[in-house]
This record gives C-alpha cells, structure tokens and sequence, in this order.
C-alpha cells in the first residue's frame, strides 16, 4: 500500500503545475475524500423524483423566446467541462452540473442533413431556426437549392422565427463569440446558397456570376431584412465583413475592411435606424444605455471574438457572452410585445477544430455563465428558454481515470488496494496518455506517440492527441443534448429531429403556423 506521504508530495508536485483559477487550469484534486454513503445517494435519488413530480409545467404563449446554441458542444463536451468548471472551484468536479443541467426538460437532438450524416452548422442552425432541414453548406434555403447556385435560391428561401417575430412586431437580436456573418447567426437573418458568402468580396472570389448578379452577401442581408424594422441587436465579431477595403480597421492599423462595394455597413446601420449605436470596444459598449437605444450594433474583432480564456488580453477590451447578452435582453426589453434572441458560443467549435480542449471547455463554461444570467433576469412564466448544439466533435473522454483526477491531465487508475496509482497509466509501450483526445485533427503524433509530460498537457495551448491526422479535427455524427426551461418547456423531451426545435419556440410564441 502506498505511503500517505508520498500520497500528499504526488499532489503538491502536480499542483506546482497548475494554476487552479477560474479560466486556467483546475487543480488535481485526486485522492478525493469521499463523504457520500449509501444513505446520502439514496436521499439524493428520492429528492430527485420528488423535484421532477413538483416541477412547474407552464404552458401557453411564451412573450419571448431565448435560443443558445453551444456550436459543437456535444455531450462528451458537456462531460469534460462540468468537470472542469468543478475542478476550478476545487471540487472533484464529477457531481458539478452546468447551470443549463438544472432545466428540467431535456431530449436528444438528430443533426443528420438532407444529404450527409455529419452535418456543419448551415444545415443544422438552417434546420433549428427554420424547421426545415437542408443540405450541406447553403443557409435558411430547403434542399431544392444547389450549392452556390443563385440563381436556384428564389422561392426556395424557408422563413426564419427571428423574421417571423419581426413580422410579428417583435424585437430580435442575435449574439455571437463568433463572426455574426458566420453560419449559426447568419442561418437567422440571412438565406444564401453558399455560407461563406459573408462579404461582397466573398462573393467575388468564390463565384463570379453571383458577384456580377449583385446577389446578396451575408452582411448586406443582415441590413436590409425585409420584417419588421430588422435587428435590434446584433453583437459578435467580423468587421472585415461591414467595412469597405479603403477603411482602416478602428483597433488594428494593419488591417482594414474587405467590401468591395464601398459601403461601410456600420454607419448605414446608425444612420438607419433612430437611437441606434455601433460599438466596437469594451467602454464604448459599457456606456450604452439600453432603455434609451432600439438597435445597438457591436463589431468587437475583424474576425472571430477572442477566446474566454484570451479576452483579457485583447487590444480595445471585448465583453463577455454573458454581458452581450444581459444587455441584448436589455436593449430587446424594451419592446411591450416581447423578443426573439439568438446568442451562440461560437468559439467552442474552433477550439475542437484547432483540437485544444482546454479553450473549448472554457468557452462552454461561458456559455454556461450566460445561461445562469440569463435565467436571473427574465420571468420563466413568459420565457420560453432553450440550450442546444448544432452538432458534435470527433471529441472522447477515455481510460479509467479516479475520481478528481484532472480532467486535462494524464490518466491515473484506483489500484486493487483502492488507492490511486503512483504514476499515469501506460499504453502498451508504457507511455501515459490524458483523459480527453479527438479521434482526428492535429494531435495526430505518427506511428510512435511522443514523451509527453504533465506540464506539457496541463498547458492551456496543448492539443489533445489525435488518432487520425487531418489539417482540422472534424465534426462528429451523434445525437447532441437538448436542455429547456420556461413556457412550453415540457414539449422537449424524447429523441427528437433537429428541425423540431423550431416548432416548440413557433408554437410558443404562436408563430409560423399556416
């Protein structure tokens, strides 16, 4: 039996490793002092069926409907970050739950397409947004439509909630870490047959008869939305894709717009709209005074939004997804017939492209924190709120590590005298391996895996091993989760095809039925 004080030095020793702070990396927690016992897990079980019998089901005509979209946070990623989200308040971490985990209705998501059984984002925010499922890579257009054919768009467009709210005099708005021309928020706006024709210049280098055709591109739809008064809000990233080439990016020197049709978008949308600002920086959009502005646009990166784990660090100061969207739900409150807001964690997806997990568990523990705000400020009884993902990751959480061991870390095993092991668990060639890994992507090490350390796979920009080598870790095929809370809620539940989604929120807010 080990010695309790080699015990003690072996987590003193990984501790000098880590930082232990929120967004850094948690702390080893292993051995665990274990306090439950039969008795505890018995009470807990029955308190359980106790809650789910006195839940509150409220039915009816939901005022507002809240839609967040985890992008790629499937189910192994819901795993590994309520672990990691525990582990960085020094719990185990395994008993944590994400705040959305506390809604009472749940259901599991089938994100097939129309023509391919692992779908990316356009086809499945499409389907969530409209009802109605489509192929690969167009946006809010049914399958009919060939891709990056224009001239097959017309009449093929399928009509979004968030255009079916401004028809119906609702507010809407639409919040991203992600570029707001990206897929999942422009599949709520905008109907293309190509989602990478964010800019006119896209369009130009990508498609030479649409470009001449003048048809579109994705941020030009975004203002000129033909419900309602359009977007009242609109935050993310992607200046590049608003502002003219000859204008100078407001927070870089070195980089500048891309339209090529001289239009800077952001004064077009403040000369527009009454009440309106444009923001691109922390101060400026903490100075805004939500009951006095009816569309607030926030461009806050030329492309992509930091990190969570990077935005302190950024040049002008970017907010957080939970302060885009308490103010969103601000600024959007002030319409008596209610709104329809859209806020994606865009960035989590990236992170398990690039293959790092450390940044895509805390992005979704972001997303988490902007699902707790949210709650605490709107009224359940005319809030219908839902938590989902577009699609999975090749992403897996493997070996049978102890209870607390790092969630980022190597795998270490309980031995047959219940004590965790001294040293990380080998493969065949004795080498330790980390608990989470992709099963493609840019962890791929070749035939012989590499020496790896504790310090090298406890830092923040490690990438996971990876069984496959690709350019890009991809997307996974399996169901994703579905979490609910509010009017309607109980209507998710079961196995259910992704396009449903749309009909829970329509039929909500008594919308889109023919």
């Amino acid at each position: 039996m080990r010695s309790k004080i080699f015990q003690k030095f072996n987590v003193l020793i990984l501790l000098s490793l880590m930082t232990g702070t929120y967004g850094q990396t948690p702390a080893t927690l292993f051995p665990v002092k274990r306090t439950e016992s039969a008795e505890t897990w018995r009470r807990g079980g029955w308190q359980a069926v106790d809650r789910a019998k006195a839940q509150k089901i409220r039915k009816g005509k939901a005022k507002n409907v809240i839609l967040f979209i985890g992008d790629g946070m499937g189910v192994s990623t819901l795993t590994a970050a309520r672990i990691f989200e525990g582990q960085t308040r020094g719990e185990s971490g395994e008993e944590n739950r994400l705040s959305f985990e506390e809604f009472p209705f749940s259901a599991l998501s089938k994100t097939y397409g129309t023509n391919q059984q692992t779908s990316d984002s356009a086809p499945t925010m499409s389907a969530i947004i409209s009802g109605v499922k489509t192929d690969e890579g167009v946006i809010s257009v049914n399958q009919n439509v060939q891709h990056a054919n224009y001239k097959t768009v017309s009449g093929n467009e399928t009509k979004t909630l968030l255009e079916y709210a401004e028809e119906a005099g609702k507010s809407t708005g639409v919040v991203t870490t992600a570029r707001l021309t990206h897929a999942t928020p422009a599949a709520c706006y905008s109907h293309s047959p190509d989602r990478d024709w964010e800019s006119d210049n896209d369009v130009f280098t990508r498609r030479m008869d649409a470009y001449e055709a003048k048809f579109p591109d994705i941020a030009r739809q975004m203002l000129e939305i033909p419900y309602g008064d359009g977007l009242e809000v609109a935050m993310g990233g992607g200046r590049t894709k608003f502002l003219p080439k000859n204008i100078q990016d407001p927070e870089y020197s070195t980089r500048s717009g891309e339209r090529l049709d001289e239009r800077d978008l952001t004064r077009e949308w403040q000369s527009k709209y009454k009440n309106s600002a444009f923001v691109w920086n922390k101060k400026q959009f903490d100075a805004i005074d939500a009951k006095k502005t009816t569309h607030l646009l926030g461009l806050f990166e030329p492309s992509h939004m930091q990190y969570e784990h990077d935005r302190a660090k950024d040049t002008a100061g970017e907010p957080s997804l939970s302060d885009m969207t308490s103010k969103a739900i601000d600024v959007l409150s002030n319409n008596k017939k209610g709104y329809f807001l859209m806020v994606e964690g865009g960035r989590i997806d990236h992170a398990h492209h690039d293959g790092n997990a450390f940044r895509a568990l805390t992005d979704t523990v972001a997303l988490s924190d902007a699902v707790r705000a949210t709650v605490k400020k709107v009224n359940l009884d005319e809030t219908l709120i839902i938590v989902t993902a577009d699609h999975s990751h090749t992403f897996f959480i493997q070996g049978y590590p102890a209870r607390g061991n790092n969630i980022l870390g190597f795998v270490r095993e309980i031995d047959n005298d219940g004590m965790v092991e001294e040293m990380p668990k080998g493969d065949r060639d004795k080498k330790p391996f980390t608990t989470l890994g992709y099963a493609n992507g840019l962890g791929a090490r070749g035939a012989e895996r590499p020496a790896l350390t504790e310090e090298m796979v406890l830092d923040p920009n490690y990438k996971q091993e990876a069984n496959i080598p690709m350019s890009a870790e991809t997307h996974g095929g399996e169901d994703v989760a579905i979490f609910a809370t509010g009017v309607n809620a109980y209507l998710i539940r079961g196995s259910m095809e992704e396009n449903w989604i749309f009909y829970v929120m329509a039929d909500a807010m008594r919308l889109g039925r023919k």
